[in-house]
């Protein structure tokens, strides 16, 4: 079963929650409620989430002051933001909301095919990154395995990384295809470069992966920095 990527939502009129509910809910992720940016960095202490909307005009902790204190957290701070604004006060504005970190600002009323659009972009890569881990995480975990059993398990080991290697193979085919999909649709520049670093993360596991294969001369106990 594969687990759904969790999207929070921050805005403190509950109609706009809705709303924002009602367009998203065809993605069939976690859609999570907060109605202030307090709410939202206490949902983030313990969630792990694919993209944060966030909107602006908030009493007490706007979305700018919002943002900044995710993006001074290190568990948080790699999380895309989208802004959502009611009001354009013009291109200083808009700097604003990228200087604090955003990957995007939209202002209502916002097309919901298009902010749909923009947030699978992100879950997307949210769940690429998520196997990427998964299968670094198999991976070390069978090296310690191996360090300890002083090999009396010699065909194992053979058979995960014959394992591994076509899992690998299927997330590449995915990061590949997403790849190809940002460039047609002319996507954000942020979600480009997210996708571009996924893309050399797969690179160096496929690096580690083929240091493994025998008579490659590479060490079993060594993985290369995933950048």
């Amino acid at each position: 079963m594969v687990q759904k990527a969790k999207i929070l939502l921050v805005d403190d009129r509950p109609e706009n929650l809705l709303a924002l509910e009602a367009i998203l809910s065809a993605l069939d992720q976690t859609l999570v409620r907060a109605s202030s940016g307090e709410e939202a960095l206490k949902a983030l202490l313990t969630d792990d989430f694919a993209v944060i909307l966030l909107d602006v005009q908030m009493p007490g902790m706007d979305g700018f002051e919002t943002a900044a204190h995710i993006k001074r957290r290190e568990r948080t701070r790699d999380i895309p933001i989208i802004f959502l604004t009611a009001i354009n006060h013009g291109p200083h504005h808009t700097f604003r909301g990228y200087a604090a970190g955003a990957v995007d600002y939209i202002s209502k009323p916002f097309d919901p095919w298009v902010l749909r659009a923009k947030v699978s972009v992100f879950v997307e890569l949210y769940m690429k990154n998520c196997k990427l881990r998964e299968q670094a995480a198999l991976l070390r975990l069978q090296l310690e395995g191996d360090g300890h059993a002083g090999g009396e398990h010699e065909k194992e080991p053979a058979g995960l990384l014959a394992e591994l290697s076509a899992r690998l193979a299927a997330v590449e085919e995915q990061a590949e295809a997403l790849s190809k999909q940002l460039d047609d649709e002319s996507a954000d520049a942020a979600a480009v470069a997210t996708a571009a670093h996924l893309e050399r993360k797969l690179t160096g596991l496929r690096r580690a992966l083929d240091a493994l294969e025998p008579g490659t001369g590479g060490s079993a106990g060594v993985l290369p920095a995933q950048g």
